[in-house]
């Protein structure tokens, strides 16, 4: 499945490794949640990035001990319909603070990838490499947002105070000049 990182199709460096299959002490892999808490202390230890997929069902808190040690959480989506991959990022960027890869799995479609992309998602696999150009228009097609949200970009309100606070610090130092 192609990658889409950065509105462009990467190569995904990620290897999965299944449940009962052996963890390489090098290389970028991705391990199930269960794979995950029941071997934390050896998988966080490697001299690979590690990389969690967790599914939609599961509180993310259970990620908070071992999140400063994760290169990446893949979220699931098992359908267009099924949005709890939305609040679990936002969870994860605002209120643990993680600054890792959050990539959207499964049913991942073009017409959500904006919503994604606020939502806290920096990764998308998807199921044709169209899609990829098609996210690249949807990033840069909204320059100015309303809503706060969980990635980089200022809100309006947020920007037009920030310009309005400078306004008056400006006004002010020229005044007593």
């Amino acid at each position: 499945m192609p990658l889409v990182k950065n509105a462009a199709i990467v190569e995904d460096r990620f290897v999965r490794i299944l449940d009962d299959a052996v963890v390489p002490d090098d290389g970028e892999i991705i391990v199930p949640a269960d794979r995950l808490l029941a071997d934390a202390s050896e998988l966080t230890q490697r001299s690979g990035a590690t990389g969690v997929h967790w599914p939609n069902d599961r509180n993310v808190s259970e990620l908070a001990p071992y999140l400063d040690r994760l290169a990446l959480v893949s979220l699931v989506f098992p359908s267009f319909r099924d949005g709890r991959a939305y609040s679990q990022a936002r969870l994860l960027r605002e209120r643990y603070q993680y600054r890792g890869e959050i990539r959207a799995t499964g049913d991942v479609l073009r017409d959500q990838f904006i919503l994604m992309h606020r939502a806290g998602f920096d990764a998308f696999e998807v199921k044709k490499q169209a899609d990829a150009v098609k996210f690249a228009e949807a990033v840069a097609r909204y320059s100015v947002v309303y809503q706060p949200g969980a990635d980089s970009q200022s809100s309006a309100a947020r920007r037009r105070r920030g310009r309005i606070g400078l306004a008056a610090v400006e006004s002010a130092v020229t005044a007593r000049s």
